[in-house]
């Protein structure tokens, strides 16, 4: 067998993880295969005689590639900032249903978390924490020494498990937005319309829909029909904690794109405010709910 053979029935024996390690990098299944085509690419022109552990070079390949599409991203984020619209990925059309099985299988949640982190600190955080790589492994990827690499995990560590004390008010919110999440899901109407407070308020900035001015829905009725019109968006939802308090947040493509906060009156939802707009999503802080 030739030595390209050889790397070429390595790189399919690991390519599931490979494909996982790229898919929790992006988020999105798309733009992993996308990653695992450029990576082959790479391999299969790199002289391979002195890898010694295949398994271990190639997810280091996958990683680079990876963190070379996350500082692309963040380079394109001045020019979302620009645009009202809810921007749509360039990635690979893919199936749905196997995209949304491999969320649920990793944690939609997670995906949504991960997606606020810098580059860096997301590289450190997904090999480190979820494949065991070593830092000193991960540290020449980012140009970091053992020691910041270590540091850069730990503080995306905090940030994706920053979960306050949980209180009675904390669950009982919990509950409600779980419902609100289930109910929508579920096309449930009345079930929907039960959690909101009857003067119930929705306030949705200019990026949600495509207005010249934000959005204002005053009512249950008419609250509760705008969210069974968004049925699609809440199929790739979870709850997560926006800025310590229970919400929820949207991922498209493996980007989050829409957050909604909630006030409550006793156990009725009495506002909603959907963010959607790149400056604002930038500057709350997202974390994983825990129980």
């Amino acid at each position: 067998m030739s030595e390209r053979d050889g790397m070429a029935a390595q790189f399919e024996e690991h390519r599931p993880r490979l494909r996982a390690v790229a898919h929790r990098m992006l988020g999105s299944l798309g733009e992993a295969d996308d990653a695992l085509q450029d990576a082959w690419l790479r391999v299969d022109r790199a002289d391979t005689s002195g890898v010694e552990n295949p398994g271990g070079w190639l997810t280091t390949v996958v990683a680079r590639v990876c963190l070379n599409l996350l500082r692309a991203r963040e380079s394109r984020r001045e020019e979302e900032l620009a645009d009202d619209r809810v921007p749509a990925s360039a990635s690979r059309a893919t199936d749905p249903e196997e995209e949304a099985l491999l969320a649920d299988s990793v944690g939609l949640a997670l995906l949504i978390v991960l997606d606020t982190l810098a580059p860096a600190e997301r590289l450190a955080f997904v090999l480190h924490d979820m494949f065991q790589v070593p830092f000193d492994e991960i540290a020449p990827m980012i140009e970091k020494t053992p020691a910041a690499t270590r540091q850069l995990a730990g503080r995306a560590r905090r940030r994706v498990r920053g979960a306050p004390a949980p209180t009675a008010d904390a669950s009982r919110r919990h509950r409600v937005v779980d419902a609100y999440l289930a109910a929508t899901r579920g096309g449930d109407f009345d079930a929907l319309l039960a959690l909101l407070h009857p003067d119930v308020v929705l306030h949705a900035d200019r990026a949600v829909v495509p207005t010249p001015e934000p959005l204002l829905v005053r009512g249950a009725r008419p609250v509760a029909e705008g969210a069974m019109a968004s049925l699609g968006r809440a199929r790739s939802a979870a709850l997560v904690l926006v800025d310590g308090e229970v919400g929820m947040a949207m991922l498209e493509k493996g980007r989050l794109r829409v957050l909604l906060r909630f006030a409550f009156d006793g156990d009725l939802i009495r506002e909603i405010d959907v963010v959607a707009e790149p400056e604002r999503l930038r500057k709350t802080e997202v974390a994983l709910v825990e129980g």
